[in-house]
């Protein structure tokens, strides 16, 4: 609504965001959305908040779209922030909470993204787009590609859930398995764009996903009376919602919404595709890629990610850090999770609460700390994870 331009991430090159722009055209880095903060703040208030849909629209002014007919939406947004007090209490925490994006459409948090991207797509007139997807992206743009009356193309490995696969074949949408990773299916979207007419939807390779997810931040500040947690745990594929909630508090302290305190970002990865976190550990700007990724939570198997260096610099801005988790801790985890709180979290989000207990053991938070764990998506797509 008052977006005024795109800039790149690295070399902040500026770039016209009238246009449909992937990456920078000078150093192949993701782009970032600017905005008259100005005068979105003059209707954007904490007051207006108040009557406002209980979606990620309610953040319009901070949104790319310009025109509410371009909106293509089916409810995203504004999900629980679930307190956790049996869990809290077996490890004498009393603030802990999950943030539950399996109540999204298309049950997973991709949908935030997908909601903003597709909207920009249809505001620049484009007919044909595509993604490489570990499942749950490819969820989110078969259901808004369809909404949108648009085509979706995606490209998925073969061992993707088998929900996600369904998913997307039920919503007409064109699907190709591929034998490899992620990273092989990103390379099979790049080489066939242009002669196909599609356009890149890929995680951080368009700018408006990364809005979408910013307003995980915005939702988590407002539910907890504008007061930011202390501890955020988020699992980490490719990072647009912890890279988007950073910017999301960027965006809040200049509208006078918050101060400069942030909260502490622990990416979580999984053991057997961990760049983030050895990157980190290895005190290095960008993660080498991640040879022979392998772990039975999906949305974890992201080899080499683009927005690498902004997840990184996020983490030690804020004084938090990245850790790896097995897939066995993130298989029980799901049981522990939901016999105590009655949520049927994902691998991935079982792997936040993995983390936390190593944060514990560590002694890295304390009982009294504000505590946000991330469930990314819903168990029930992954029961082949449950079979015994």
């Amino acid at each position: 609504m008052h977006l005024t331009h795109l800039d790149c991430t690295a070399c902040a090159k500026e770039h016209d965001a009238t246009v449909p722009q992937n990456v920078c055209t000078a150093c192949g880095k993701p782009l970032f959305a600017h905005y008259d903060l100005v005068a979105a703040a003059k209707t954007l208030t904490k007051e207006s908040l108040r009557t406002r849909e209980k979606s990620l629209w309610r953040y319009r002014e901070v949104l790319p779209v310009k025109n509410a007919a371009d909106v293509v939406t089916l409810g995203e947004g504004w999900t629980p922030l679930h307190p956790a007090p049996r869990l809290g209490a077996k490890h004498g925490l009393s603030r802990l909470f999950i943030k539950d994006e399996a109540q999204n459409p298309t049950a997973s948090f991709k949908a935030r993204g997908m909601t903003a991207a597709v909207s920009m797509a249809k505001q620049y007139g484009l007919k044909k787009l595509a993604a490489p997807s570990a499942g749950n992206a490819a969820g989110a743009l078969a259901a808004y590609a369809a909404r949108a009356g648009m085509e979706a193309h995606l490209f998925m490995p073969r061992d993707t859930p088998k929900a996600n696969i369904i998913e997307c074949e039920q919503m007409g949408a064109f699907v190709t398995l591929i034998n490899g990773l992620i990273t092989d299916c990103g390379a099979e979207v790049a080489k066939r764009k242009v002669a196909e007419g599609w356009f890149d939807v890929s995680t951080l390779k368009e700018p408006y996903r990364a809005e979408g997810k910013k307003t995980l931040g915005y939702e988590l500040a407002e539910q907890l009376n504008w007061t930011l947690p202390d501890v955020i745990l988020y699992p980490t594929g490719g990072g647009t919602g912890l890279v988007g909630m950073w910017k999301a508090f960027d965006e809040m302290e200049r509208m006078g919404w918050i101060g400069s305190k942030r909260p502490r970002m622990f990416s979580v990865q999984a053991e057997g595709c961990q760049p983030i976190v050895r990157a980190f550990h290895a005190g290095e700007k960008f993660a080498t890629e991640h040879l022979g990724a392998q772990t039975r939570a999906s949305g974890l198997r992201v080899p080499k990610a683009i927005g690498d260096f902004i997840m990184l610099d996020a983490l030690r801005k804020s004084g938090g850090g990245a850790l790896a988790v097995s897939d066995d801790q993130m298989i029980s985890g799901t049981k522990e999770v939901g016999s105590a709180e009655g949520i049927f979290v994902a691998p991935e989000g079982a792997g936040c609460y993995a983390a936390l207990k190593m944060l514990l053991a560590a002694n890295q938070v304390q009982p009294d700390d504000t505590i946000v764990l991330f469930n990314t998506s819903t168990g029930l797509k992954y029961l082949e994870c449950y079979g015994g």
